[in-house]
């Protein structure tokens, strides 16, 4: 059973090793390990581009992002000046792509960003943005086989439509028989639990609006 504190970050005792610095939970691992040799029969390299992400990782992203301090991107990823918007306005425009602390997904040890390092051209920084993976990208030929091919081993896309809640996000991949179970675990209550005694940007007017931010950013359609 997944307690509060690992359900939103502030916990690693769920997760193992998947390779190097990255973790999942160990039946996630066990699944990706199975899916990344299937891809490599397939002729590509699939790896994690991220995995688990602590909490004081998604405080840092989400106040730095309210404070102007890191970028934040329109719908047509680029650059907003968000500290020309209000608290509300500025909390739809940073949850369009990063989560909010206690509520991201990869804290769960389910969740995982992916590539395939074969394909990006030397030189290229990965930039995990929708072109990369669609018609024409680098990693089109990637993203067309696991759609074919992950629900077999259990992985699914979360945010594979854009309906005007999070950005799709074609890298972003769900290992759907634990990520279910921890959907129906996280509730405005056992986030706003993880928020006691710690600094989050625009938290008053977050707090007043959770139920309808869970509705839109949070909880999969």
């Amino acid at each position: 059973m997944i307690d509060n504190d690992m359900l939103t970050g502030k916990s690693t005792a769920h997760l193992a090793v998947l390779c190097g610095n990255h973790r999942l939970q160990p039946e996630a691992v066990q699944a990706f390990g199975a899916l990344q040799q299937a891809a490599a029969g397939a002729g590509f390299n699939l790896q994690p581009a991220s995995t688990f992400r602590d909490f004081a990782r998604q405080q840092a992203i989400w106040n730095g992002k309210f404070c102007g301090e890191r970028p934040v991107m329109d719908a047509e990823s680029h650059p907003m000046d968000v500290c020309a918007l209000d608290d509300a306005a500025r909390c739809h425009a940073i949850l369009r792509w990063s989560a909010l602390p206690g509520a991201s997904r990869h804290h769960w040890g389910t969740d995982l960003d992916i590539y395939d390092p074969d394909l990006l051209p030397e030189g290229q920084k990965l930039q995990l943005e929708p072109w990369e993976y669609l018609e024409g990208g680098y990693f089109f030929g990637l993203h067309r086989w696991l759609s074919a091919n992950m629900a077999r081993f259990g992985f699914y896309r979360p945010f594979d439509t854009d309906a005007q809640g999070v950005a799709y996000e074609p890298w972003h991949l769900s290992y759907r028989p634990l990520a279910r179970q921890l959907e129906k675990q996280l509730t405005p209550g056992a986030l706003l639990q993880a928020w006691q005694g710690e600094e989050i940007a625009g938290s008053d007017w977050l707090a007043r609006h959770l139920p309808e931010l869970f509705s839109r950013y949070i909880t999969v359609k």
